[in-house]
């Protein structure tokens, strides 16, 4: 049996739909189901369980020995939550707990962190796991915090001689894109977000930059189609090798004018984009650039060119967002 937690949500839908091709099974989501957009992202799935949040442990427990891996991508992870013991709880002693959980039972573990962690940038973007490194970055929203907390409890925990799972895997995931965003509302990617304003032949208003460095529409992010996100996760699961922390982006920044050329071309009409002014409560901290260095992951084996932002674009949208059932 292989746990997806957050299995209803954006990137663990994504997952389960790709172990399930891949034939790997039984499978197991760990969420709840409160929104109609989140039923919709499993509902296709065929061998499959659903696990309330508040029985992890119980369902875990009963079936242990049946456990092969646990994917751990359940987490609060709008940027905007300010809640600190909700996202401590959450992200952090949740993730605490299922890791002393699969190092107690013998069970692979991967579990997503954040490009959050960086902060504004300034120090780079390198996944250097040691205590020394992680120690000089600084989160810019709570949301980071919470994941660097844990990428923290990690490095200490490995640093000092615990007996950690047998396998395991932290991935730092930059601009993931992809199908089944829906509930994710506002905090989704631009690629839904800018669909419905091309397929309606309507502009679609991008931030202005508040930098001198960068024209409107200029600002660089690493985007990464969620594909390449579970080909990643399902290749280290397999790499018995390969325990750490990595970056998952591309390693090529691209701006956001290019992310929004690429969908109006994907519906078959020329880009047609406004400009708007960054909302002050996030002008402060907003991300200029951010560009994953991939060099780990590399080195440690994984040599599957990422897709294109144009190819992958163009797939979500003309596989799932302009198709009557846009769920994967």
């Amino acid at each position: 049996m292989y746990v997806v937690t957050g299995g209803a949500g954006f990137i663990g839908s994504n997952l389960l739909a790709t172990l399930e091709a891949r034939g790997f099974g039984p499978l197991a989501a760990v969420d709840r189901c409160d929104d109609p957009h989140k039923v919709r992202n499993i509902a296709k799935r065929r061998d499959m369980c659903l696990v309330a949040p508040e029985q992890t442990f119980a369902f875990l427990d009963e079936n242990a020995d049946a456990v092969k891996a646990i994917f751990h991508l359940g987490a609060i992870t709008s940027t905007t939550e300010r809640d600190l013991e909700k996202l401590d709880e959450v992200n952090v002693r949740l993730s605490r707990a299922l890791w002393a959980w699969c190092a107690r039972r013998g069970v692979p573990l991967i579990y997503a962190s954040s490009a959050a962690t960086y902060g504004n940038g300034d120090l780079g973007f390198d996944d250097d796991g040691s205590l020394a490194a992680l120690a000089r970055l600084k989160p810019l929203n709570p949301y980071g915090q919470s994941k660097h907390s844990f990428d923290l409890v990690v490095a200490q925990e490995t640093a000092a001689g615990a007996t950690p799972p047998p396998h395991w895997a932290g991935l730092k995931f930059f601009n993931v894109y992809g199908p089944n965003e829906f509930h994710k509302g506002t905090q989704a990617s631009l690629v839904p977000q800018i669909y419905h304003k091309a397929a309606a032949g309507e502009p679609y208003p991008l931030f202005k930059s508040h930098n001198p460095q960068y024209p409107d529409g200029g600002q660089l992010r690493d985007f990464v189609f969620v594909d390449d996100c579970c080909d990643v996760m399902l290749w280290l699961l397999e790499r018995k090798s390969a325990n750490g922390l990595y970056n998952l982006g591309t390693g090529k920044a691209r701006s956001f004018m290019d992310l929004a050329n690429a969908v109006y071309r994907a519906v078959g009409r020329e880009p047609l984009v406004t400009f708007r002014e960054t909302p002050a409560d996030i002008r402060d901290q907003y991300q200029y650039f951010t560009e994953a260095r991939m060099d780990r992951l590399r080195a440690a084996g994984y040599t599957k060119p990422f897709t294109s932002l144009e190819d992958g674009v163009t797939a979500t949208v003309r596989t799932y967002l302009s198709q009557p059932d846009p769920y994967r």
